[in-house]
């Protein structure tokens, strides 16, 4: 998919959306009323957070969870994000991994009551983002969206703290 943007690094906001499929079915259904079951399919998008413009998607079955198309959307991307903004179906180790692996941020809502595996600190290793993450909501809490008026990148970042 062709970026519109020139070739600096962007904010990917990513979520999915179900797309009910008509065909053959929905006809016999309003015809005879005999229920017969729904396709269903689910769009996962990629949007530049700063200008709109869809960067990445894919559709899958419904049964595939969105955290598990992350990388998908990722690669799309050629490491051209600074930070991945999503809700809480993506706080995942494996999403948490694939984020770092191209350098950029993760801007994941811990789910509620989420704790993170290394209690007794990161033992000489690196801290984790989604750590990091905790940590800010244990200290500052959580923020309702409703409480702010979403203008960009950096607000998109307190929301989700």
């Amino acid at each position: 998919m062709p970026r519109v943007t020139g070739g600096e690094n962007i904010w990917m906001v990513v979520d999915s959306s179900g797309l009910k499929i008509y065909g053959e079915g929905e006809w016999k259904v309003r015809m005879h009323g005999v229920g017969k079951r729904r396709t269903w399919r689910k769009l996962h998008i990629g949007v530049d957070a700063s200008t709109g413009e869809i960067v990445a998607g894919a559709i899958s079955t419904a049964e595939v969870h969105d955290s598990e198309m992350l990388p998908d959307l990722l690669e799309e991307m050629d490491g051209a994000v600074e930070a991945v903004a999503g809700d809480g179906a993506y706080d995942t180790r494996d999403d948490y991994q694939e984020i770092s692996k191209i350098g950029a941020k993760a801007v994941i809502p811990p789910r509620r009551g989420a704790n993170s595996p290394r209690r007794n600190g990161n033992r000489g290793e690196p801290p984790l983002q989604r750590d990091e993450n905790l940590r800010y909501i244990r200290k500052h809490g959580r923020k309702d969206e409703n409480q702010l008026d979403l203008a960009g990148p950096q607000e998109y970042d307190v929301l989700c703290y």
